[in-house]
């Protein structure tokens, strides 16, 4: 089905393109929305009272694309990403990390008009990438992509590294080992304080005795008659 863009719309057309598109998506969505009309004798003699408006749109459009052209070859785009030792990335750089780093310098571009050699980049260096403008205006990008190594221990320092579980275990045997020495220590300090009271009780009964014994001894020695000489 033939329509008449109304407004522009990425990435089918500008305003005043001549679209086929399918049936369904014309009437459900290009015409409720007022993005498109259909392609007939009316729409057309409306689009040609607007054609000057048109050409006068896309004439400034050209010149935008001329001087953001000019900006961006000579736009120093540094992008830094994990990689390894030789140079290889934990990842890759895509058209949507590119978007997002020309979004932080103030360029608002679409996507699908970046293109990178190979569809990604995975090493560190310095890389071209195409970026479509407006029609015919195509420049380049430079792109410095950066390593950040990331640290990592040695296989020997890992190896020798008890796993995290045994560690776990470990250190729970030393605080139960610690908690019984603390409860040895506390029973061995409560028998010597139960002997201690013991101590005091048992001299009290031995003088008891020892008093008795000599109360008996006097009491003999009294009763006892004089020897005669």
């Amino acid at each position: 089905m033939k329509v008449i863009l109304n407004k522009d719309l990425v990435p089918l057309g500008e305003e005043g393109d001549v679209k086929d598109v399918a049936k369904g998506y014309a009437r459900n969505y290009l015409f409720p929305r007022g993005i498109a009309l259909p392609y007939n004798e009316r729409s057309i003699k409306l689009f040609e009272g607007r054609k000057e408006q048109i050409e006068a749109r896309k004439d400034q459009k050209r010149a935008d694309a001329s001087g953001l052209k000019e900006k961006l070859e000579n736009l120093p785009l540094e992008i830094t990403m994990p990689a390894g030792p030789n140079g290889k990335l934990y990842g890759a750089v895509t058209s949507q990390t590119i978007m997002d780093e020309l979004a932080k310098h103030g360029f608002q571009l679409e996507r699908k008009k970046i293109e990178i050699p190979g569809t990604h980049i995975k090493n560190v260096g310095k890389f071209k990438v195409t970026v479509k403008l407006y029609e015919n205006t195509v420049t380049e990008v430079s792109v410095n992509v950066l390593g950040q190594e990331i640290k990592t221990e040695s296989p020997k320092a890992q190896s020798s590294r008890p796993p995290r579980r045994r560690r776990d275990e470990t250190r729970n045997e030393i605080r139960d080992e610690i908690r019984d020495e603390s409860r040895s220590e506390t029973s061995a300090e409560a028998a010597v304080q139960a002997k201690d009271a013991e101590v005091p009780e048992a001299n009290s009964e031995t003088a008891k005795t020892d008093s008795s014994v000599n109360e008996s001894s006097g009491s003999a020695n009294t009763n006892a008659e004089p020897e005669s000489i």
